[in-house]
């Protein structure tokens, strides 16, 4: 199967061989895939190397061969977001994420849609934290694994003053006021639940109980094996802590991934 003027996300690209890439790409009509490109390493190549950056959006021609596809050409369709500190982090995250949970060769164009979005957020003066907790409620809508995001598990109305752990098979379950604060450490604020289904940024609190509320559902649908970007994100916490500006001039933004 040939594939023509394909518009795709790169997500990650590795050396193969002496010369060559392994490219992974979201497209928009065929899914998450995977491209051989060829002899990229040249000094002549510079401008297909670069179209092969992640986060690039691209417009490619391929050749379908088994798993993979061979890239016959590639061309950039705009400048790569120049992301640094969080949002550099945050830009890693969304594509491992998408990597990791995304199948191959499934047509998915909302999630395409639903990275173009988080993608030109990143590279704005958006909130990390609020533009990667709509990314996750959208990938795991499109995946169809998703929540009712104003109704508990067993249909009762989110309460904004209560919380709720999301149980990944179930969906949001009710904590009862006497729970341990472990349990209560790990769960969302029926506020937050409420502002990520009406799409409406929460204050600092509700949004970072959503973090640590989604990441568990994540994890389930992850499996045993978790994502390089937690694990780096853990890493410099305990190596360096973050320093934050005078109380009086900080932005609250619960981080990244």
């Amino acid at each position: 199967m040939r594939l023509t003027a394909e518009p795709a996300f790169v997500l990650h690209a590795r050396p193969w061989r002496e010369t060559s890439l392994l490219v992974e790409v979201l497209s928009e009509r065929h899914g998450r895939m995977g491209l051989v490109a060829r002899g990229v390493q040249g000094p002549k190549r510079q401008v297909l190397r670069a179209a092969l950056q992640p986060l690039q959006w691209i417009r490619f021609d391929a050749v379908q061969q088994g798993e993979l596809a061979r890239l016959v050409s590639a061309e950039a369709l705009d400048a790569a977001p120049r992301l640094v500190g969080d949002a550099m982090l945050a830009g890693f995250y969304l594509n491992e994420l998408t990597l990791r949970l995304a199948p191959r060769q499934d047509p998915q164009p909302g999630l395409f849609a639903a990275y173009g979005r988080a993608r030109a957020r990143l590279g704005s003066d958006d909130s990390v934290a609020w533009t990667l907790r709509r990314f996750e409620r959208d990938l795991l809508d499109e995946l169809g694994v998703g929540f009712e995001w104003h109704c508990d598990g067993d249909g009762v109305a989110i309460d904004a003053a209560a919380r709720y752990r999301l149980d990944p098979e179930h969906g949001p379950r009710r904590l009862l006021m006497d729970r341990g604060q472990a349990d209560r450490a790990g769960a969302a604020t029926g506020a937050g639940l409420l502002a990520l289904g009406a799409d409406t940024r929460p204050g600092a609190e509700d949004l970072s109980s959503l973090r640590r509320a989604l990441r568990g559902v994540l994890a389930h649908h992850l499996g045993p094996r978790g994502l390089k970007s937690w694990e780096m994100l853990e890493s410099l916490a305990r190596v360096t802590p973050r320093r934050l500006p005078p109380a009086s001039t900080r932005q609250h933004d619960d981080g990244t991934a």
